[in-house]
């Protein structure tokens, strides 16, 4: 690997850990204000290519919302999040563990019907959302259906104590396209907690191709 590559993954490093500690310190927070807010509209489009009783693989889960919709709607559900603190309260909001695993680390093949990301690969970098892609793809069984949202715009940036990648709907459709996925569905929302709907998300749907 050369040096330049080596002192980009360094670097990527530094900044995820500074996003994940962001989270660990303001958890309850993030946890509070997140858990409410009404993603049905983007679950519902997401469950509607999934079989009945699908495996879901919840990526970047947060709070655990999502988690405890699809375990109440009779799917069953893996959860993971790059925060040890938040992965408490996501424990506790779902009844069953949640793993503290980043993106980089995941290892599953062939394993979910489903994985839901939901303002969660907005964090990965955009030099290491390629392998991390990948990795997704890996992990779902053949026909596999991902749901990613990332907020809207373009590029990567630093803000406050977090990194954020953004992306509109021609990347957002090349990200999956590039990583095999075929795209179902791009399309935009408002954001949906209380006195931020000025906000717009991309959102993603692709099947494993």
């Amino acid at each position: 690997m050369n040096r330049r590559r080596t002192a980009d993954l360094e670097i990527g490093c530094i900044v995820m850990n500074k996003t994940i500690q962001y989270y660990d310190n303001n958890a309850k927070e993030f946890c509070n204000e997140t858990f409410l807010a009404d993603m049905s509209q983007c679950r519902n489009r997401f469950l509607n290519y999934l079989p009945a009783n699908a495996w879901i693989l919840d990526a970047g889960c947060g709070s655990g919302r999502d988690s405890k919709a699809f375990i109440e709607s009779g799917y069953q559900v893996e959860a993971f999040d790059a925060s040890r603190e938040i992965c408490k309260i996501a424990s506790a909001n779902i009844g069953q563990e949640v793993i503290c695993m980043r993106f980089d680390e995941l290892t599953y093949e062939m394993q979910f019907d489903g994985i839901w990301a939901s303002a969660s690969l907005l964090h990965v970098s955009k030099q290491d959302l390629p392998v991390v892609m990948e990795k997704l793809y890996v992990a779902l069984k053949p026909q596999g259906i991902l749901y990613a949202s990332f907020k809207y715009g373009e590029g990567e940036s630093i803000r406050g104590e977090r990194n954020f990648t953004d992306f509109m709907e021609v990347s957002a459709k090349a990200l999956l396209e590039d990583a095999g996925f075929v795209v179902l569905e791009c399309f935009v929302t408002s954001d949906v907690r209380e006195g931020r709907s000025d906000e717009k998300w991309v959102n993603v749907i692709g099947r494993k191709g």
